[in-house]
């Protein structure tokens, strides 16, 4: 807690009583009680008032799910990759969007081998002017 450990702990406590005195040490031990179950009584009418809104008690909440160190990228991305996408269809069958969406691709792709598509145009400047500059970009 704050890294106090025990012996400073004591040591503050004996150097509060000091500087408190006797004579006003009991009127601030009963602001300090009060003072924690003041905090106490804010904590459970927050509890309460979180199982009101969201319907939920805390502790029946499983925090390991929401454990942000368990969602490792890497481990994502590779079983995303890892995932088998194509599906045995059946003749009659259904088609998915998923799978409608697959056929058309693989249709675009073996109708573009068949078809000639035009040369990438290059747009070239004549020999010797220098490339266009944007002093604002740099």
């Amino acid at each position: 807690m704050f890294g106090i450990n025990g012996p400073e702990f004591l040591l503050l406590l004996l150097i509060g009583i000091m500087v408190i005195g006797p004579q006003r040490l009991p009127e601030y031990t009963q602001k300090l009680a009060n003072l924690v179950r003041e905090v106490r009584r804010m904590a459970s009418g927050a509890r309460e008032q979180i199982k009101e809104e969201v319907g939920i008690d805390i502790d029946d909440v499983d925090w390991k799910k929401y454990d942000p160190r368990q969602y490792d990228p890497r481990r994502i991305i590779k079983e995303a990759l890892l995932e088998d996408v194509t599906k045995p269809v059946s003749a009659g069958a259904p088609v998915s969007g998923t799978d409608a969406t697959m056929a058309a691709v693989s249709a675009a792709g073996e109708a573009a081998q068949h078809t000639s598509r035009p040369g990438r145009v290059v747009e070239r400047l004549p020999w010797g002017e220098a490339a266009p500059f944007d002093s604002e970009a740099t």
